[in-house]
């Protein structure tokens, strides 16, 4: 089949590109290749809608951050995401950093951010008592929000998939050629597609494939990696709002962020390096983390911690969003170097890929059937109990508690074993259904996802991916029949 738009990469950007392009009567398709859609960037930042008081005004990046997060409002309502709105304070501990408070004051007015307001220490501390005692003064930012960013994509793919773009994964592009109107991508996995379009939205490696089509790519990716500290949810209450430090040369530096179901995620550090996918954690990492949060706030309860990761930011040469057709190949266009806030501006940013850099070039014919709107699964523990009651009545496994640390059943993880987008996988599980998301992060449940999943997709547990295609926890049988 020939497509019109092919999208690389199932990242926020990639499904929201997706989305946008739905609601047109084109044909799409979005390729992926990991096992399941927003499995790095996306499933590892700090998770913010920011306000848009940090980039530079006149940039791109400023343009879509304060659209995008007034787009989350809508999105909210469409895809049935989870939105917390809470706000978030930047802190300053000295003159010096209150002036840059005044700075970022005056660049949050100018890029349209509403209700910007600097608080004085004891205004402050009256709203966020565990405020370090060392802080003197914040900016108020009351229009930032947190989400879970791989929920958003999900929901945005599985929105897509219904109203009638494709879905594929584990397909690894390794070659693009161009062939009078079209391109032809190959894949390693032996699979060829051919679109009139490529849309390269395949975050770290967005260099690596715009290489297949120009000799000379206009940025060059530097990645950044940054570590993070999980705390469990019964510190839930600690501190309502985001907290941040005044940037510094590496970015916005290391971040509280209160969570939708009551965690604190605690950083990043930010250091370069030269892999496109290290995603490992160290020592050193967690304790730079440790120390930016304690200016932060203070007696935080890092005996709560329950996990920690890392993940790989997309930054550029370019220090901006880039965003454009390629100089060398018509149809061919870059959705690159986005770093923070990409999260925010994602929905901003599909639709000026759409409105700006293909409507001009293109009739796009309307999806008269386009349905705007995807349900979430209301997971048991939030039912009321006529809900549960009949939910019950539907599916006993719904009886069937499996992890007891986010009481998640049975019944919740066989419905998101079954969306358009498949959790197949127990850390696709965990991303959609939270099992494995608590204090024991797995520990007692991980064995009977397992077993949920083999028994639902006709596998053997042998055959269950952890995360990426062939990370099989099981590798063998050791209790059999001789």
């Amino acid at each position: 089949m020939t497509y019109d738009f092919l999208i690389i990469g199932s990242g926020i950007s990639g499904a929201l590109i997706a989305r946008e392009l739905s609601k047109y009567d084109v044909k799409t398709i979005l390729l992926e290749k990991e096992n399941d859609a927003a499995n790095h960037a996306t499933s590892a930042n700090s998770a913010i809608i920011h306000s848009g008081y940090d980039p530079d005004p006149g940039s791109l990046k400023a343009k879509l951050n304060v659209e995008g997060n007034k787009l989350y409002d809508q999105l909210e309502k469409e895809l049935d995401i989870p939105l917390f709105k809470n706000g978030a304070f930047m802190v300053a501990h000295d003159k010096d950093e209150e002036g840059l408070l005044e700075r970022y004051l005056e660049r949050a007015k100018t890029n349209g951010v509403p209700g910007v307001a600097l608080l004085d220490q004891a205004e402050a501390k009256k709203l966020e008592p565990n405020l370090a005692d060392s802080v003197t003064k914040v900016l108020n930012l009351p229009t930032t929000k947190v989400t879970y960013p791989w929920e958003v994509a999900i929901a945005s793919i599985e929105n897509a998939v219904d109203n009638g773009v494709l879905f594929e994964k584990n397909q690894t592009v390794e070659k693009i050629d161009k062939q009078d109107e079209y391109y032809v991508i190959k894949t390693a996995e032996g699979t060829t597609y051919q679109s009139r379009y490529v849309i390269n939205a395949a975050g770290a490696y967005a260099e690596q494939i715009a290489k297949m089509v120009e000799k000379n790519v206009q940025y060059h990716i530097t990645p950044r990696k940054g570590e993070y500290i999980v705390l469990d949810r019964r510190v839930q209450g600690f501190i309502k709002r985001t907290l941040y430090p005044t940037p510094d040369e590496k970015g916005k530096g290391v971040l509280m962020v209160p969570q939708f179901h009551g965690n604190i995620l605690i950083g990043p550090n930010s250091e370069l390096q030269s892999s496109l996918d290290d995603a490992s954690t160290s020592k050193g990492g967690i304790n730079v983390v440790k120390e930016g949060a304690n200016r932060l706030a203070k007696n935080i309860p890092f005996h709560q911690t329950i996990r920690t990761f890392s993940g790989v930011r997309a930054s550029s040469t370019h220090h901006d969003f880039y965003i454009k057709p390629s100089l060398e190949q018509p149809g061919f266009i870059h959705v690159a170097g986005i770093d923070s806030p990409g999260l925010t501006a994602a929905p901003a940013i599909a639709k000026y890929v759409v409105e700006t850099l293909i409507i001009p070039q293109e009739t796009l014919p309307i999806n008269k059937h386009f349905n705007p709107r995807r349900q979430a699964i209301k997971l048991y523990d939030d039912m009321s109990l006529s809900e549960r009651q009949e939910a019950f009545k539907a599916d006993q496994r719904y009886g069937n508690l499996v992890c007891k640390c986010e009481r998640i059943t049975e019944g919740d993880i066989v419905r998101h074993i079954h969306r358009a987008v498949k959790g197949d996988s127990v850390k696709a599980i965990k991303k959609r259904a939270r099992a494995g998301a608590g204090i024991c992060q797995g520990g007692y449940c991980e064995h009977q996802i397992i077993k949920i999943l083999a028994k639902e997709l006709g596998k053997t547990p042998l055959e269950i991916n952890y995360f990426a295609k062939g990370s099989n926890i099981l590798k063998r049988e050791t209790k059999v029949k001789s």
